[in-house]
Parts: structure tokens; sequence; C-alpha cells
């Protein structure tokens, strides 16, 4: 068995609804051009504020995925 090689990327997604929304955002956004998308870690969580409520979330992940 051969040892794997990984590829680290960092995305931000975004999403008016929630934090879990702008990540599902950035990874279905990369799914479409990236192949063996394999784990995900929280970077940072930012949001704008509009009449004392969030307005905007956004999210940034770094993902790994396999390169073959």
């Amino acid at each position: 068995m051969k040892d794997k090689v990984y590829k680290l990327i960092e995305l931000t997604g975004t999403s008016t609804k929630s934090i879990e929304d702008a990540v599902n955002n950035a990874l279905k956004r990369a799914g479409k051009t990236i192949q063996n998308l394999g784990w995900l870690q929280i970077v940072e969580t930012r949001g704008s504020i509009e009449k004392n409520q969030v307005n905007h979330w956004q999210v940034t992940i770094k993902v790994g995925f396999a390169v073959k």
C-alpha cells in the first residue's frame, strides 16, 4: 500500500442563514472542481451586524483532500 499525499486549501463560505450553511456553501462549491474532499477545519468565523442582529456569516475553513 502506498503512502497518500494530501493537499490543503483555504476557503471562505458565506450565508445569511447560519454558520453551518456558510460551511456547506463553501464545500458544495469546492466539490464542483475538487475530488476526494476528506476533512475540514474551521479557522475563523465572522459576521456582519445589521439592526443588532447577525446579517451575514463568513466562515473560513481549511479543507483537505487526497491527491491521486
